[in-house]
Protein backbone atom coordinates (compact mmCIF):
# COMPACT_ATOMS: atom_id res chain seq x y z
CA UNK A 1 0.00 0.00 0.00
CA UNK A 2 1.37 3.51 -0.99
CA UNK A 3 2.22 5.67 2.09
CA UNK A 4 -0.45 8.16 3.03
CA UNK A 5 -2.57 9.47 5.95
CA UNK A 6 -4.58 6.99 8.31
CA UNK A 7 -8.02 9.04 8.10
CA UNK A 8 -10.66 8.79 10.65
CA UNK A 9 -13.14 5.72 9.59
CA UNK A 10 -10.10 3.83 7.81
CA UNK A 11 -9.53 1.54 10.98
CA UNK A 12 -11.72 -1.54 11.42
CA UNK A 13 -11.49 -3.87 14.10
CA UNK A 14 -8.20 -2.52 15.11
CA UNK A 15 -6.25 -2.66 11.43
CA UNK A 16 -6.75 -0.94 8.51
CA UNK A 17 -9.75 -1.87 6.07
CA UNK A 18 -9.11 -4.02 3.30
CA UNK A 19 -11.50 -3.37 0.47
CA UNK A 20 -11.72 -5.45 -2.45
CA UNK A 21 -12.32 -3.10 -5.57
CA UNK A 22 -13.94 -5.67 -8.28
CA UNK A 23 -14.06 -3.06 -11.12
CA UNK A 24 -13.28 -4.13 -15.19
CA UNK A 25 -12.79 -0.62 -16.40
CA UNK A 26 -9.04 0.09 -15.81
CA UNK A 27 -8.85 3.80 -16.04
CA UNK A 28 -12.11 3.90 -12.95
CA UNK A 29 -10.36 1.40 -11.34
CA UNK A 30 -6.75 2.89 -11.00
CA UNK A 31 -8.57 6.27 -10.04
CA UNK A 32 -10.61 4.59 -7.02
CA UNK A 33 -7.15 2.44 -5.91
CA UNK A 34 -5.35 5.88 -6.29
CA UNK A 35 -7.82 7.58 -4.00
CA UNK A 36 -8.91 4.67 -1.51
CA UNK A 37 -4.47 4.48 -0.85
CA UNK A 38 -4.64 7.92 -0.29
CA UNK A 39 -7.26 8.11 2.34
CA UNK A 40 -5.22 4.72 4.35
CA UNK A 41 -7.20 1.99 2.47
CA UNK A 42 -5.99 -1.27 1.58
CA UNK A 43 -6.91 -1.81 -2.05
CA UNK A 44 -7.16 -5.15 -3.85
CA UNK A 45 -8.49 -4.42 -7.23
CA UNK A 46 -9.90 -7.16 -9.51
CA UNK A 47 -11.28 -6.86 -12.48
CA UNK A 48 -13.59 -10.24 -13.31
CA UNK A 49 -15.97 -11.88 -10.90
CA UNK A 50 -13.89 -15.47 -11.26
CA UNK A 51 -11.09 -13.05 -9.57
CA UNK A 52 -13.10 -11.97 -7.55
CA UNK A 53 -14.81 -14.95 -6.10
CA UNK A 54 -11.35 -16.63 -5.18
CA UNK A 55 -10.13 -13.12 -3.19
CA UNK A 56 -9.84 -13.43 0.17
CA UNK A 57 -12.40 -11.91 2.13
CA UNK A 58 -12.05 -8.48 3.07
CA UNK A 59 -13.49 -6.07 5.23
CA UNK A 60 -16.10 -4.36 2.56
CA UNK A 61 -16.16 -4.77 -1.33
CA UNK A 62 -16.85 -2.59 -3.98
CA UNK A 63 -19.04 -4.63 -6.35
CA UNK A 64 -19.65 -2.83 -9.71
CA UNK A 65 -22.73 -4.62 -11.37
CA UNK A 66 -21.45 -4.35 -14.88
CA UNK A 67 -18.67 -7.27 -14.91
CA UNK A 68 -17.49 -9.28 -18.07
CA UNK A 69 -17.95 -12.87 -17.03
CA UNK A 70 -21.09 -13.01 -14.64
CA UNK A 71 -23.59 -10.75 -13.84
CA UNK A 72 -23.01 -8.93 -10.53
CA UNK A 73 -26.13 -9.75 -8.80
CA UNK A 74 -24.66 -13.07 -9.26
CA UNK A 75 -21.31 -12.35 -7.32
CA UNK A 76 -23.26 -10.46 -5.23
CA UNK A 77 -25.17 -14.00 -3.90
CA UNK A 78 -21.99 -15.89 -4.40
CA UNK A 79 -20.01 -13.98 -2.29
CA UNK A 80 -22.82 -13.42 0.35
CA UNK A 81 -22.62 -16.73 0.60
CA UNK A 82 -19.35 -17.18 1.51
CA UNK A 83 -19.59 -14.49 4.41
CA UNK A 84 -21.38 -11.69 5.66
CA UNK A 85 -19.05 -9.36 4.53
CA UNK A 86 -20.34 -5.82 3.98
CA UNK A 87 -21.08 -4.62 -0.18
CA UNK A 88 -21.47 -1.40 -1.60
CA UNK A 89 -22.83 -1.58 -5.22
CA UNK A 90 -21.86 0.64 -7.85
CA UNK A 91 -24.55 0.60 -10.81
CA UNK A 92 -25.24 2.70 -12.97
CA UNK A 93 -28.61 1.62 -13.39
CA UNK A 94 -30.90 4.69 -11.92
CA UNK A 95 -33.48 2.43 -11.45
CA UNK A 96 -35.23 2.48 -8.47
CA UNK A 97 -36.52 -0.81 -8.38
CA UNK A 98 -33.33 -2.24 -9.50
CA UNK A 99 -31.88 -0.44 -5.91
CA UNK A 100 -34.25 -1.97 -3.59
CA UNK A 101 -33.66 -5.22 -5.27
CA UNK A 102 -30.08 -5.47 -4.52
CA UNK A 103 -31.08 -3.79 -1.24
CA UNK A 104 -33.49 -6.74 -0.46
CA UNK A 105 -30.61 -9.05 -1.94
CA UNK A 106 -28.52 -7.72 1.31
CA UNK A 107 -26.23 -5.26 -0.09
CA UNK A 108 -25.50 -3.05 2.47
CA UNK A 109 -25.34 0.50 0.40
CA UNK A 110 -25.85 1.43 -3.23
CA UNK A 111 -23.83 4.25 -5.17
CA UNK A 112 -25.27 4.95 -8.32
CA UNK A 113 -22.63 6.01 -11.30
CA UNK A 114 -21.14 9.08 -12.17
CA UNK A 115 -20.36 9.63 -8.52
CA UNK A 116 -18.44 11.91 -6.47
CA UNK A 117 -15.11 10.22 -4.46
CA UNK A 118 -16.36 11.93 -1.25
CA UNK A 119 -19.56 10.35 -1.71
CA UNK A 120 -18.57 7.26 -1.74
CA UNK A 121 -15.50 7.50 0.84
CA UNK A 122 -17.82 8.87 3.31
CA UNK A 123 -20.37 5.95 2.45
CA UNK A 124 -17.46 3.24 2.70
CA UNK A 125 -16.69 4.46 6.25
CA UNK A 126 -20.24 4.54 7.29
CA UNK A 127 -20.68 0.67 6.34
CA UNK A 128 -17.44 -0.23 8.12
CA UNK A 129 -18.51 1.77 11.29
CA UNK A 130 -21.81 -0.37 10.80
CA UNK A 131 -19.93 -3.81 10.82
CA UNK A 132 -17.60 -3.08 13.49
CA UNK A 133 -18.19 -5.26 16.64
CA UNK A 134 -19.47 -3.98 19.18
CA UNK A 135 -18.55 -3.72 22.94
CA UNK A 136 -20.47 -5.58 25.49
CA UNK A 137 -23.62 -6.89 25.83
CA UNK A 138 -23.27 -9.31 22.75
CA UNK A 139 -26.72 -10.94 23.12
CA UNK A 140 -29.77 -9.92 23.62
CA UNK A 141 -33.15 -11.95 24.35
CA UNK A 142 -36.81 -10.95 24.07
CA UNK A 143 -39.05 -14.14 24.80
CA UNK A 144 -37.72 -17.00 22.54
CA UNK A 145 -35.91 -14.54 20.48
CA UNK A 146 -32.30 -14.55 20.83
CA UNK A 147 -29.92 -11.91 19.17
CA UNK A 148 -26.30 -12.38 19.17
CA UNK A 149 -24.07 -9.10 18.20
CA UNK A 150 -20.92 -10.86 17.65
CA UNK A 151 -21.33 -13.76 16.00
CA UNK A 152 -24.29 -12.22 14.24
CA UNK A 153 -26.66 -14.89 15.12
CA UNK A 154 -30.63 -14.72 15.65
CA UNK A 155 -32.60 -18.15 17.00
CA UNK A 156 -36.09 -17.96 17.77
CA UNK A 157 -36.56 -21.21 20.35
CA UNK A 158 -33.55 -22.69 19.34
CA UNK A 159 -34.39 -22.56 15.77
CA UNK A 160 -31.50 -20.28 13.65
CA UNK A 161 -32.87 -17.69 11.94
CA UNK A 162 -30.95 -16.74 8.93
CA UNK A 163 -31.11 -13.53 8.01
CA UNK A 164 -29.37 -10.48 5.37
CA UNK A 165 -26.87 -7.84 6.63
CA UNK A 166 -29.29 -5.50 6.60
CA UNK A 167 -32.43 -7.83 8.52
CA UNK A 168 -29.96 -8.17 11.26
CA UNK A 169 -29.01 -4.66 11.88
CA UNK A 170 -32.63 -4.04 12.05
CA UNK A 171 -33.51 -6.92 14.19
CA UNK A 172 -30.52 -6.06 16.27
CA UNK A 173 -31.42 -2.30 16.98
CA UNK A 174 -35.32 -3.07 17.42
CA UNK A 175 -33.79 -5.48 20.14
CA UNK A 176 -31.58 -2.96 21.88
CA UNK A 177 -35.00 -1.83 23.84
CA UNK A 178 -37.88 -4.53 23.55
CA UNK A 179 -41.26 -2.75 23.78
CA UNK A 180 -40.19 1.22 22.89
CA UNK A 181 -40.82 2.17 19.61
CA UNK A 182 -37.89 2.92 16.82
CA UNK A 183 -39.31 6.02 14.69
CA UNK A 184 -38.04 5.55 10.82
CA UNK A 185 -36.17 8.51 10.93
CA UNK A 186 -33.54 6.67 13.54
CA UNK A 187 -33.95 3.17 12.06
CA UNK A 188 -33.07 4.80 8.30
CA UNK A 189 -30.04 7.06 10.28
CA UNK A 190 -28.46 3.60 12.35
CA UNK A 191 -28.66 0.52 9.87
CA UNK A 192 -28.59 2.55 6.60
CA UNK A 193 -27.24 5.55 6.97
CA UNK A 194 -27.75 9.72 8.30
CA UNK A 195 -27.19 10.82 4.82
CA UNK A 196 -29.86 8.01 3.36
CA UNK A 197 -31.54 9.55 0.11
CA UNK A 198 -32.84 5.97 -1.54
CA UNK A 199 -36.20 5.05 -1.07
CA UNK A 200 -37.67 5.07 2.41
CA UNK A 201 -39.77 1.69 1.39
CA UNK A 202 -37.03 -0.14 1.50
CA UNK A 203 -37.46 -0.39 5.85
CA UNK A 204 -41.03 -1.71 5.04
CA UNK A 205 -39.10 -4.33 2.65
CA UNK A 206 -36.75 -5.38 5.35
CA UNK A 207 -39.80 -5.45 7.89
CA UNK A 208 -41.72 -7.67 6.76
CA UNK A 209 -39.16 -10.23 5.42
CA UNK A 210 -38.29 -9.98 9.06
CA UNK A 211 -41.95 -11.16 9.59
CA UNK A 212 -42.18 -14.21 7.64
CA UNK A 213 -38.12 -15.51 8.42
CA UNK A 214 -39.35 -15.20 12.70
CA UNK A 215 -42.32 -16.86 11.71
CA UNK A 216 -44.89 -14.41 13.35
CA UNK A 217 -45.58 -11.04 12.30
CA UNK A 218 -46.88 -10.01 15.77
CA UNK A 219 -43.19 -10.05 16.77
CA UNK A 220 -42.72 -6.45 14.89
CA UNK A 221 -45.75 -4.08 15.38
CA UNK A 222 -45.93 -0.93 13.08
CA UNK A 223 -47.05 1.97 14.95
CA UNK A 224 -48.32 4.08 12.14
CA UNK A 225 -46.74 7.46 11.37
CA UNK A 226 -43.79 6.97 13.98
CA UNK A 227 -42.06 3.64 13.39
CA UNK A 228 -41.72 0.60 14.67
CA UNK A 229 -41.51 -1.64 17.92
CA UNK A 230 -40.34 -5.64 18.79
CA UNK A 231 -42.25 -7.25 21.83
CA UNK A 232 -42.87 -11.31 21.88
CA UNK A 233 -46.03 -12.69 19.95
CA UNK A 234 -48.93 -12.78 22.33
Amino acid sequence: MRPGRIAVGTRHAGKVAHLLLIEDDDAIAGALVDGLEREGFQVQRVGTATDALAAPIPDLVLLDLALPDLDGREVFRRLRARSPVPVIVATARDDELDRVLLLELGADDYIVKPFGFRELVARVRAVLRRAAVPAAPTERRVGDLAVDRRRRRVTVAGREVVLTPKEFDLLALLAEDPGAVVSREEILDRVWDPNWWGPTKTLDVHVGSLRRKLGDPRWITTVRGVGYRLEPPG
